[in-house]
C-alpha cells in the first residue's frame, strides 16, 4: 500500500530527522498530520518504532517540541512517531465547543455513534493505517513496536496495547486516564462517541480491560504520576489500574513523585527513563 506523504517541515536533528507530515487518510476520510522522529541508525536498516500518543487539546507537534525525547531516541536507536489527537474540520456540530471532546480529544476510539463515527476512527487509524505507514513508507520495524502516552494518551497507549497485544512488545504511560469509565472526562467522551452503554465503554477502559486478562505483558509496564497533579483525584485513578494489575497477576511499576504536575516539565523529567523502558524490549 503506498502512502502520499506530504513533508510539512523537515530538520536535521541529533543526527536524525525530524518531520512532520500531512496525508489524506483513508481511515479518517480527512487530510491528518503526523511527527517522526528518524534516527542516524535507521540509515543502516529498519529500527525500533514507538508511538507516543498526546493528551487533550495537543497535536502531533506536542511531543516532538516539548518532551525532549530526540537526544536519547538518537542514542538508542529508536524511532519516534506521535500523531494528532483527532480529525480536524469533520464538520461535526459543536466539536469545537470545548476543549475535552470533539477536536483534539479523539481519545483514541473508534466512535459507533452519529454524527462522530464517519471521522473520529483514531483506534484504526494509530493501529492500523499510521503503523502501516511507520512500518513501510518509513523505517520502523513492526516487528519491533512499542507504545506510550500522556494522560488521554496514557488512556489511548494502555488500552490500544491490551487490544492489539499483537502489535505493541512494550507500553509505558504518564498520568494516563486510567479507569476512564470512572471519571468525568470518560465519562463525557464515551457517552458522546460510543453511546450509553457501559458495557461497550469497558472495552475501552485500560483498568477493566487488565482485570480481565493475564499478564498481558509479562516484561513489565511503567507509569509515572506526579502527587501534584491537579486531575489526579478526579479524573486519573492510577490506583485502580494497579489493582487491576495484581489481579491479572501483570508486573506494574507505577511510580508516585512529589511535587510534579501533569504537564511537559514532569514528561520531560522522566522521559530517559521511558526511552530506556521501550529500548531494553524493543531490541531483544
Amino acid at each position: 500500500m503506498s502512502h502520499n506523504l506530504e513533508v510539512a517541515s523537515r530538520h536535521r536533528c541529533f543526527d536524525g530527522t525530524q518531520t512532520f507530515y500531512k496525508h489524506a487518510s483513508d481511515t479518517i476520510g480527512l487530510p491528518m498530520r503526523f511527527s517522526v522522529f528518524v534516527p542516524p541508525q535507521a540509515e543502516q536498516g529498519r529500527v525500533p518504532v514507538l508511538f507516543y500518543l498526546a493528551g487533550l487539546t495537543c497535536t502531533e507537534e506536542t511531543f516532538m517540541i516539548k518532551a525532549g525525547a530526540q537526544r536519547r531516541a538518537a542514542e538508542l536507536g529508536l524511532m519516534l512517531v506521535a500523531p494528532d489527537t483527532s480529525p480536524r474540520g469533520a464538520g461535526v456540530p459543536g466539536e469545537d465547543d470545548d476543549w475535552d471532546f470533539g477536536t483534539g480529544a479523539g481519545f483514541y476510539l473508534d466512535a459507533s455513534q452519529e454524527p462522530w463515527s464517519k471521522h473520529y476512527r483514531m483506534e484504526s487509524y494509530v493501529t492500523r493505517e499510521l503503523f502501516d505507514i511507520a512500518t513501510t513508507t518509513l523505517p520502523g520495524d513492526p516487528a519491533r513496536a512499542g507504545i506510550f502516552g500522556h494522560s488521554m494518551g496514557g488512556h489511548g497507549a494502555l488500552t490500544l496495547a491490551l487490544r492489539h497485544p499483537d502489535l505493541y512488545r512494550s507500553v509505558s504511560a504518564f498520568a494516563p486516564i486510567a479507569a476512564p469509565t470512572r471519571c468525568p472526562w470518560g465519562e463525557k467522551a464515551f457517552t458522546g462517541y460510543l453511546g450509553e452503554d457501559r458495557a461497550e465503554w469497558a472495552k475501552h477502559d485500560a483498568s477493566e480491560l487488565m482485570a480481565a486478562k493475564s499478564q498481558p505483558f509479562p516484561e513489565g509496564i511503567l507509569i509515572d504520576q506526579g502527587l501534584a497533579d491537579n486531575f489526579l483525584e478526579n479524573q486519573l485513578y492510577p490506583e485502580a489500574f494497579e489493582a487491576a494489575c495484581q489481579k491479572a497477576g501483570q508486573p506494574l511499576t507505577l511510580r508516585r513523585h512529589e511535587g510534579y504536575d501533569h504537564g511537559y516539565y514532569f514528561i520531560s523529567t522522566f522521559m530517559d527513563d521511558h526511552l530506556e523502558f521501550h529500548a531494553a524490549r524493543l531490541k531483544k
